[in-house]
């Protein structure tokens, strides 16, 4: 039997954490009606004992459950560095409890009894940020790549480039020929796959390539 974390869906997950049955399934027939897939667990125990999800994801999470509360969870995915986003919803809520989940990088604190609309707009809006966040992280991880081919005679060219030197004061700083400069260059634009200077400039930014890289 696949664990219901690991199958993979383009429109994103839905993680429904609520030790209330019948909010969980309310909760869940909504969203699938949405067309949303959903997964259920009615304590923190249960979640975490699963592997955390590496695809886009948001966490409906309630405050107080049974064990370790929604704040506790909330902290024990910060610690272990997983990005994924909570949206707490909780018949319970009080100003510290709110302000501590957003502080600590909630994206919304909603009280029950919530709207439908209310929450679909929740989750959806979470789970775009969601996959925009992790389609940023996979082109720095994919240009990184790129960057990674180049030797270190290239790195001293692109470094030179991105500061506006031409080819032949280039050629100056690194007490090498115009032409070998012009060799070297074209490989890096061809490693890094950029089209034009300008975009050589955009995605060594993007990874902070910088002199001292």
């Amino acid at each position: 039997m696949r664990d219901p974390l690991d199958v993979a869906d383009p429109r994103g997950l839905v993680v429904v954490i609520d030790d209330d049955e019948s909010v969980r399934r309310g909760f869940e027939r909504l969203l699938r009606a949405d067309g949303l897939e959903v997964t259920c667990f009615n304590s923190s125990s249960a979640f975490v004992a699963h592997p955390l999800p590496d695809r886009v994801a948001c966490v409906l999470l309630d405050l107080r459950l049974p064990g370790e509360s929604g704040l506790d969870v909330q902290d024990m995915l910060r610690r272990t560095g997983c990005e994924i986003p909570i949206i707490f919803v909780s018949g319970c809520a009080d100003v510290g409890s709110s302000v501590r989940a957003l502080k600590a990088g909630a994206v919304d604190f909603l009280e029950k009894p919530v709207s439908e609309q209310t929450l679909l707009d929740a989750v959806h809006d979470t789970l775009d940020r969601a996959r925009a966040a992790r389609q940023e992280r996979d082109d720095r991880a994919a240009i990184g790549a790129r960057f990674a081919r180049l030797t270190p005679r290239e790195r001293d060219v692109l470094r030179l480039l991105l500061t506006g030197l031409l080819n032949k004061q280039i050629a100056v700083e690194l007490g090498i020929s115009e032409k070998t400069v012009k060799f070297h260059r074209g490989r890096v634009m061809a490693k890094t796959e950029a089209g034009s200077v300008a975009e050589l400039v955009r995605r060594a930014a993007k990874i902070q390539f910088t002199e001292a890289t």
